[in-house]
């Protein structure tokens, strides 16, 4: 057995049917706990998302909870949404996309419990800097049990982990480089250096320094790759509808070997699914509510609906609309795989302009996972070592920024693979065991927000 199937052995393993039972059933768990709150206070979420509240500049925090929201949105809209997806269908079928829609659904409840313990545990570091996330709500939500320093140090160890070889540096670097180098002619070398600087002359600066160019490009890049899937969409309007047909029946059957897909199976379109899905979107990972700890909010449940809208752009908006391009171009059958496949998607539906959305979509979206989970790994060291951790673990980050180009594509997403699984479990246990605060503080944030309503009504009657 050779270097590359020890590790995919490995992958296997971790992702077997218990994490992805662990990660969709504690969704399914929250969803019913909070009745389906990922439904009927979505708007409100998105309200509170986009529309600035003046009332949060005096509370305690680092960033606007918008700059918190980009930061989380900066590390999930990523690679995953256009490598990521390409990887799914390869290797599951269209149908892998439903389950990537399945685990979004319920991962959005996911996304929110973390964001409400996020805030409500979080602490003030050394250096004035809010900290929070898993490691803190499994410390302080979770301090009476004897195995919650274990597992708030395992977190930390597995987050750290993830940043430095897994979603945080090798595949968001290889993408960069590799679309760069397919469309452009760029020497990877040179690609390679000028992320590497940009990196380090951004992430030095720290969180307001990283929250400042997620807020910027965010919603730029996001609104750019949406436009041109849509332009992709519309020029292809007829394949649509049979589109989504495919890929809810792929989902169900086995679909057949076409041009260069081999074929596959329902349970690996569920599991490619599943897998691609938590690496875009992060829900249940944990690495979301580390930024969300950050915002300037005192209310933990507003900051939960706040993270929860992130799940549901990254995945049911973007994802879903990679996931319509490859199969109504028929890319997802080709002989390609990754950012390759998705160019060639791209070209087929709107030509040559095509390939440089794909590009460009790709470079802002790596750039800004990479600034993301360098803030996430930074506070999971923080939590370990102390603040004295921080810098050699920036230095160390920056130098394995400028490995990643020059890795195998195929072993980067297997170390990515194992890592977030590893990571998840003691965020997941911590969610379970704290489900019933999150409930409580949901209920109790409902009541006062429509106690507030009313008597802003009253006095409304009252003027008239």
């Amino acid at each position: 057995m050779n270097f590359q199937q020890i590790f995919v052995s490995i992958d296997n393993f971790i992702w077997g049917p218990p994490l992805l039972i662990l990660l969709v059933g504690t969704g399914v768990y929250l969803s019913f706990r909070l009745k389906f709150l990922q439904i009927f206070r979505l708007p409100l979420a998105l309200k509170f998302a986009f529309k600035k509240d003046k009332d949060d500049n005096n509370c305690e925090g680092d960033v606007s909870s918008f700059a918190a929201l980009c930061t989380a949105l900066s590390a999930t809209i990523g690679t995953g949404n256009i490598v990521g997806v390409a990887t799914a269908i390869k290797l599951g079928g269209p149908g892998a996309l439903f389950w990537m829609w399945m685990a979004a659904f319920f991962g959005m409840a996911t996304k929110y419990a973390e964001g409400l313990l996020a805030v409500k545990y979080r602490e003030v570091d050394e250096n004035g800097q809010m900290s929070g996330g898993p490691m803190y709500y499994i410390k302080n939500g979770l301090g009476h049990k004897p195995y919650s320093m274990f597992l708030a140090k395992s977190f930390s160890f597995f987050g750290i982990g993830v940043a430095l070889f897994g979603i945080g540096t090798f595949p968001q670097v290889n993408a960069i480089v590799e679309s760069t180098n397919i469309v452009f002619n760029i020497p990877i070398i040179m690609t390679a250096a000028i992320i590497t600087t940009l990196v380090a002359l951004v992430t030095l600066g720290g969180i307001k320094s990283i929250s400042r160019v997620a807020e910027f490009c965010v919603p730029f890049m996001a609104i750019v790759y949406i436009i041109g899937c849509l332009a992709v969409l519309i020029v292809n309007y007829t394949a649509v509808p049979a589109a989504f047909s495919f890929i809810i029946t792929s989902a169900f059957t086995p679909t057949a070997a076409t041009g260069g897909f081999l074929g596959s199976t329902m349970i690996l379109a569920m599991r490619m699914g599943v897998a691609r899905g938590v690496f875009s979107n992060e829900s249940g990972l944990g690495s979301a509510p580390i930024a969300s700890a950050a915002a300037k909010t005192k209310d933990p449940a507003k900051q939960g609906l706040i993270a929860m809208t992130g799940t549901f752009i990254d995945t049911i908006v973007v994802c879903t609309m990679t996931g319509l391009v490859l199969t109504l171009t028929g890319a997802w059958s080709s002989d390609l795989s990754g950012a390759a496949m998705t160019n060639y998607a791209f070209t087929e539906g709107l030509n040559i302009i095509g390939q440089y959305i794909v590009t460009i979509g790709l470079m802002f979206f790596a750039f800004t996972t990479i600034l993301g989970w360098n803030y996430y790994g930074e506070r999971c060291t923080e939590f370990l070592f102390g603040i004295k951790g921080i810098l050699p673990y920036k230095l160390i980050f920056i130098v394995l920024v400028a490995s990643g180009a020059f890795l195998e594509l195929e072993l980067i997403w297997t170390i990515a693979d194992i890592v977030n699984g590893l990571m998840a479990i003691p965020n997941l246990i911590a969610l379970i065991s704290l489900s019933g605060v999150v409930v409580f503080e949901t209920k109790k944030y409902f009541n006062e927000l429509e106690q507030s309503n009313m008597l802003k009504s009253s006095k409304v009657v009252e003027v008239n």
